[in-house]
């Protein structure tokens, strides 16, 4: 199977080009990314445990979805793509913001990633891609805050700094 391609984009985001996924991310290179937040009718984040065999942050917790748009791709159909494959359902998604971040990992990778936040509303149970999540809940937007200043190491490292940015937003913004 080929690798997975990223779109390279300048600060911008207008495309420069297009690497290997796991090239990008050794070269921290600034690459066109995306982020869904899934909220239910009571406010509250539907989160995903990634999965144990993950080769970067396996069991931690982050945001419903998130992932690289391909070549073609708009943001949201992306977004809808990734949120079925990864969470098994489908809703209408909104692009809120986008903004850029480079956080390092453990193995020696880093995101550097111009990231395309949106949002969409369901209220069920997700049918979880068990190679893609572990598990899932729902958790209240202020609950999430907390408990990731308590307890960071329990969170992706891209997850505490685009939550941070959504949690800005929406402090500014009605949704």
């Amino acid at each position: 199977m080929e690798e997975e391609q990223v779109i390279l984009v300048n600060e911008r985001d207008e495309p420069i080009g297009l690497m290997p996924k796991m090239e990008a991310h050794e070269k921290a290179l600034l690459h066109r990314a995306f982020s869904v937040f899934v909220l239910n009718d009571k406010n509250e984040i539907m989160l995903q445990q990634r999965a144990a065999d993950k080769y970067h942050s396996p069991l931690l917790w982050t945001n419903t979805t998130c992932s690289h748009q391909r070549e073609g791709e708009t943001n949201l159909q992306a977004g809808t793509r990734r949120l079925h494959e990864e969470m098994g359902f489908t809703t209408p998604l909104k692009e809120l913001f986008w903004f850029i971040y480079k956080a390092p990992f453990d193995n020696g990778l880093t995101e550097h990633e111009l990231d395309h936040v949106m949002i969409g509303h369901y209220n069920e149970a997700p049918h979880i891609n068990p190679e893609e999540a572990e598990s899932w809940k729902w958790m209240a937007i202020e609950d999430v805050k907390t408990d990731m200043q308590a307890h960071p190491e329990l969170y992706t490292v891209w997850f505490r700094i685009i939550f941070d940015e959504f949690y800005h937003y929406l402090e500014e913004h009605t949704i």
